[in-house]
């Protein structure tokens, strides 16, 4: 008998720790702090913030390898193929005039296209570790709500999983916005967005980008240094998208126009048809005029991004919409449900990646203690094209329609003396102050590594410098980030080197 009672509590014990290890999952006398949907940037960032910070977290994403669209089929894969694109132009046109003769170079795309998955690999799978350190339960599947407090989760394994939560937040991201009335169809073939764009298995003889903004030079950059010939056709009158400076446009498109990339600003996009194994495109004047007609190997749609909640079941709680499918929310990421709160593409603000994971953050934070940071006056946008193009704060267009006085500080990186011994001395470093503070309302570069320098501008704005504090602080030389310092000192007094 004892010996019986014995081993029934082994097998007790052994039942037991079998359910412990297999169950996993909220109960709902055990739920979760807070369930994250969406494993993009903002999503598993605060997944592992939320962990962190004590709280029971799980993260559901339905496309298997987390990172969402940044990771797997954007930002990442878009920077491996912009700088070895680079690299490989560099080898052809540029070496020779550095006393560098190189002979028989070649495109290996099958090569370069496995490059840029292996780094996609290497860093979803760097976030799944990062998941089970943070003792994070992540989910593959898709997510949507039965109540403010229940997400049904249908695993991409076939099996289904109800979890119980104090919290959600959304952070479902976005999707490639389709051609405006729908006369274009992207078969990611011959016409493809930007996810297709990154796995063309052959250079095109002819290109046609409609949108003049980052993702399309981007992308635009990547196949005209691997051979295509290149047309931008963009519906505004300059390029960069939102939130560049105009005069850094201009020289951006002067720039790229020497680079052999070819553009139609001002111009409509009327159609997009494949005929005989090409694609003829038909556009016109933006404000109406003669037809033009192009043909392309390749076509890609690069007009926007919008945002995405497709079997969220968001009707379900009643959280409120607008009119451009954004999820409403207040300064404190609440929507109109108050235990769901929501974050980056999904709801207001520039789709961008470090946006999206700092709002994460604060989420999380607000979760937390009540108290969360996003200054959204102090984020950058970056352009990795070459020059690469980067801004942070406001225009010297958006201060003169506010009637706000300022000053304006340049420094030309043909006066800066590691571009010259880089042979990289094309752009400029534009700081926009105000007129009676000197506080800095503004940076704007074009020119080798902008996208790093920034970092600078952005902490300036973070803590309200002023240009002459940045004058007054030692750059190292000989370095890139002395133009920074002197267009700095251009905005308050006058550079040494120019």
């Amino acid at each position: 008998m004892l010996l019986l009672q014995r081993a029934q509590r082994v097998a007790g014990r052994r039942l037991a720790a079998r359910w412990t290890s297999h169950r996993g999952m909220a109960t709902a006398t055990d739920p979760y702090d807070v369930v994250v949907i969406g494993a993009g940037p903002g999503g598993y960032v605060a997944a592992i913030k939320a962990a962190q910070l004590g709280l029971k977290t799980a993260c559901i994403d339905k496309r298997g390898p987390p990172g969402g669209t940044c990771l797997n089929v954007g930002c990442i894969p878009s920077k491996a193929m912009l700088n070895n694109s680079h690299m490989y132009h560099q080898t052809k046109h540029d070496l020779k005039r550095r006393g560098i003769d190189v002979e028989g170079v070649s495109l290996n795309l099958e090569t370069m296209l496995k490059a840029k998955d292996t780094s996609v690999t290497g860093l979803t799978g760097g976030i799944e570790f990062l998941f089970k350190q943070n003792k994070v339960d992540y989910l593959k599947g898709t997510g949507s709500f039965v109540s403010n407090s229940q997400i049904a989760v249908k695993l991409n394994d076939g099996s289904e999983k109800t979890l119980d939560t104090k919290n959600v937040i959304i952070a479902t991201g976005s999707e490639v916005a389709p051609f405006p009335g729908g006369a274009i169809t992207i078969d990611e073939e011959q016409i493809v967005s930007s996810t297709g764009a990154l796995s063309l298995q052959k250079v095109p003889e002819k290109m046609v980008v409609i949108g003049g903004g980052i993702i399309g030079l981007e992308m635009g950059s990547v196949w005209s240094r691997l051979g295509a010939e290149v047309t931008v056709v963009e519906f505004l009158g300059a390029i960069g998208g939102a939130g560049i400076d105009e005069e850094i446009a201009k020289q951006f498109q002067r720039i790229l126009v020497k680079q052999g990339i070819k553009f139609k600003l001002n111009t409509k996009v009327l159609s997009a048809d494949k005929e005989n194994g090409k694609v003829v495109v038909k556009t016109e004047a933006a404000k109406g005029g003669k037809e033009e007609t192009f043909d392309a190997d390749v076509v890609l749609v690069a007009v926007g991004r919008r945002p995405y909640v497709d079997g969220l079941n968001i009707e379900a709680v009643g959280c409120e919409m607008d009119n451009k499918g954004r999820v409403i929310i207040d300064d404190q990421f609440n929507t109109s449900v108050s235990n769901i709160k929501c974050i980056g593409d999904v709801t207001f603000g520039p789709m961008l990646a470090h946006k999206a994971e700092e709002e994460g953050i604060a989420a999380v934070e607000y979760l937390k203690s009540g108290h969360g940071h996003v200054n959204y006056n102090a984020i950058p946008s970056v352009v990795y094209t070459h020059p690469e193009v980067a801004w942070v704060g406001k225009t010297e267009q958006e201060l003169k329609a506010a009637g706000t006085q300022y000053n304006i500080g340049k420094f030309n990186f043909t006066a800066n003396s590691r571009a010259k011994t880089n042979l990289d001395t094309e752009g400029f470093v534009k700081f926009v102050t105000e007129k009676e503070t000197d506080r800095i309302l503004g940076v704007h570069i074009i020119g080798p590594n902008a996208g790093e320098m920034i970092a600078e501008g952005v902490l300036a704005i973070e803590y309200g410098a002023s240009a002459e504090d940045i004058a007054r602080t030692t750059h190292a030389h000989p370095t890139l980030s002395e133009a920074f310092k002197e267009a700095a000192m251009a905005a308050y007094s006058k550079p040494i080197h120019m």
